[in-house]
This record gives C-alpha cells, structure tokens and sequence, in this order.
C-alpha cells in the first residue's frame, strides 16, 4: 500500500466517523500505525585502517613502513599486526610523541627500540629525529600512516606527519594516509598560527581547531605548499565509510596518556593554553585536562594535588594542593555550542591571579600561535572582542579548508 493510498483511507475513515459517529474497529489507529515510518538510522562509521579491500592492492610486493601508535587499531587488532598477518611486507615501524606503545608523557623523549611482539624496528621521530632520514626510508617503497588525531593544531601528530610527508616528497616515495574521523570535527576556531610562532606544536597557518581529519589536512598541506622547498608529496587518502564533519565519534582507545575521555578531548583546545601559564590543568591526577588550579587561586569549589603517575611523571605543581575548578561534568561536549575556544577560564583565572608577572611564558605564545592573545589578555579587552578579532582570519581559513574536504561539512 502506497502512501496516496494510506491518506485516501484515512480522509474516507474520518469521513464515516463524522456521518455516524463511530469509528469501526480501530480503523484509524491502525492505519496511521501502517503509515509511522522510522528515521533512517546513520550506519557505523568505518576507519580507513579497517578497509583493507581499499588498498592491500597498493601494498602488495612492496617494502612497506608503518607510522603508528596505540591508536592504529582495526577493531581488537593493531594495524602492524594485521597487515603482518594479511602478508604484507613491512620493514620497519615509525612513532610519533608518546611512543609506538602510547605511554610515554608529553614532551618526553622517546627512544627507538624493537617491538617485542614482531620484532620490527621502531624509530622515533619525537626528539631530534622528527623527520625520518633518507636511509630510514630509501629502503623502502612506500609509507603508511595511521594515527588518531584530536582535530587541534598543538596536538604533534600532524607535525609528525607532515615532516613525514615532506621525506617522502624528498626521497619520491608513496604516503598512504588511513583516514580516521576528528572527534571535534564541527569545530574551526581560534587565532591562525603566525609564521613566526611556528614549531612542533604549530607548523601551518590555521586555527587551534582547524576541523579536519588528518587526510584532509593532508591533503592541504600537499595542495598549499607547507612542505620545505613547496615540495608535493604523492599521497592517497583511504577515507572512513559513513563519516561526515556532523558526526560525533566517540574515540574506542584514548589518543594519549593525558586525553583519558571524550571531556578531556573537547576541553583540550581551550585548557591547553593553560600549559603555557604556571596553572595545572590536572596532569598527574585522573582528571588530566579537566580541572584548573594553583596554590595562589581562591576559590573553595575545588581542590587537587598532583603526583607522579604513567603519562605525568613530573607533572606541574607536583606535590602541592591546587586550588581551583572542576570541568570534568561541564557540558562541553560535541554540540555543547559553536565555539571551539572558551577562553573564559583563562580570562577569570588570570584576572584574579595575585602574580601577574610571567603569568604567561615562551610556551603560550607556541600554544596560542600569535603575540596578539597574550596582549589582550594582558590589557583587559573583552571575550567577544577577541573572538571578533579572529573572525577574518578564520573566514579566510575556511575558504582554504573547504577546498580539501572529503566528507560532508557541518556548515
């Protein structure tokens, strides 16, 4: 029975009823029970790791290297193993800030080793050798990367890749990226990165949160010009199934020892900056990126003390009670609201702060990517006129960002 159908039995029904008065065993509830259609309901998302059929192909016969962490799992298996398993010939394995493994602390260095599970060797590329050298890569025929990102600019795996891209480019080999969805993907927010504040924590000229996944920005990278020289890295992108920028995702393994939860990850881009103040945002506790605090603050809402622990073994303040706040139950989450950056926080805590001198350090600057949120923080200028005062920039960004999209926008 066809739509028409059902409204033309419906019109009848009502017609009968208001002649007689009464309705014939239910004949109206139950057409209208024929005509509830269900919403369609979204499919599972797929990484791009785990749609092997989409580029075992390019891998077959080749001396293959593997940049990946924890993160680079295809469901309970970790890719390495897979592809192992699936005959694919991989020589050697990359790995970015945290190590291979995912539990060294930030800024750590990490050392090069043997996997013990494959016996693969692994080379850092967090430390001095962040770029990988040519005789790490002549050998090979082509480089895989895969690696769950967070969507914001501080967050290293993306200068990990890009210094990736830029060897491959300078020694002509193939980068396959395995695309995985940006769990803050609606977001674009925050000041663009000024050339001169450029480092691991910032390479390229865009937002705090740029709103991409990684093979996007990939692609940007490639299609701007970012790499040394303007070199152009070959690249393919294997994107996720059933993902677009209107998504939530929840991330199945957290994507360092500080990011524990889905709050820590949408807090991330906001409380970040804090790193580049003497204020603790709670590594060494387990609510890491989730509450504030300082011996100096006033405030009887909240108290901590951090301590050494896996993934904070010489956190910030270590030993001292801070006083402060706890974020940890705030609604911040994907459609918590349009901003990205709450810079509130960091307004009420450095207003009130009793030592203003070095309040912000060389760090903040790296963070924040510009002279400018410093400055205004300094002389008082207003919330909204600082968000106001990123807006061209921003708009200028999207216009470059839209260009490189592969899935569908939240805009």
């Amino acid at each position: 029975m066809n739509l028409g159908q059902i409204t033309t039995i419906l019109v009848v029904s009502l017609l009968c009823y208001s002649c007689s008065g009464q309705a014939k065993d239910n004949t109206i509830e139950k057409e209208l029970e024929i005509s509830t259609f269900e919403p369609k309901k979204k499919l599972p998302i797929v990484v791009g790791a785990a749609r092997t059929k989409e580029y075992l192909k390019l891998l077959k016969g080749k001396k293959v290297g593997v940049v990946a962490n924890h993160t680079s799992m295809i469901n309970e298996t970790h890719l390495v193993d897979s592809l192992i398993g699936l005959g694919v010939n991989i020589v050697r394995v990359f790995s970015p800030e945290h190590g291979f493994r995912g539990k060294s602390d930030a800024g750590e260095r990490v050392v090069s080793a043997i996997d013990k599970a494959t016996g693969l060797p692994i080379i850092s590329l967090y430390g001095k050798n962040k770029k990988p050298y040519p005789d790490q890569i002549n050998d090979l025929d082509l480089l895989i990367f895969d690696i769950q990102d967070v969507g914001v600019r501080f967050y290293t795996y993306i200068s990990t890749m890009s210094y990736v891209m830029e060897a491959c480019a300078e020694n002509n080999k193939e980068l396959i990226v395995l695309d995985r969805p940006n769990p803050i993907g609606n977001i674009v927010d925050g000041p663009i990165l000024e050339e001169k504040h450029q480092s691991f924590v910032g390479l390229h000229a865009v937002p705090i949160a740029h709103g991409m996944t990684v093979g996007e920005y990939a692609q940007m990278v490639n299609g701007q010009g970012w790499l040394a020289e303007q070199v152009n890295c070959k690249l393919t992108v294997i994107k996720a199934e059933n993902y677009d920028h209107t998504s939530p995702y929840k991330l199945p393994i957290k994507p360092s020892p500080n990011l524990p939860n889905m709050q820590s990850i949408y807090l991330y881009p906001s409380l970040c900056l804090f790193e580049g103040t003497p204020i603790s945002i709670g590594r060494g506790t387990t609510t890491p990126f989730q509450v504030l605090g300082h011996p100096l603050i006033v405030s009887d809402q909240y108290a901590f003390t951090p301590k050494s622990m896996n993934g904070a073994k010489s956190p910030k303040l270590e030993g001292e009670e801070c006083k402060g706040y706890n974020l940890s139950q705030l609604d911040a989450g994907f459609n918590a609201g349009k901003r990205g950056i709450d810079l509130s926080w960091l307004i009420k805590i450095y207003t009130n702060f009793p030592k203003k001198e070095g309040f912000f350090t060389q760090m903040f600057l790296l963070l924040s990517g510009t002279d400018q949120l410093q400055k205004q923080l300094e002389t008082g200028i207003p919330e909204d006129e600082i968000y106001a005062s990123w807006q061209e920039g921003l708009t200028e960004f999207k216009a470059i960002r839209k260009q490189y999209l592969l899935y569908k926008d939240f805009e």
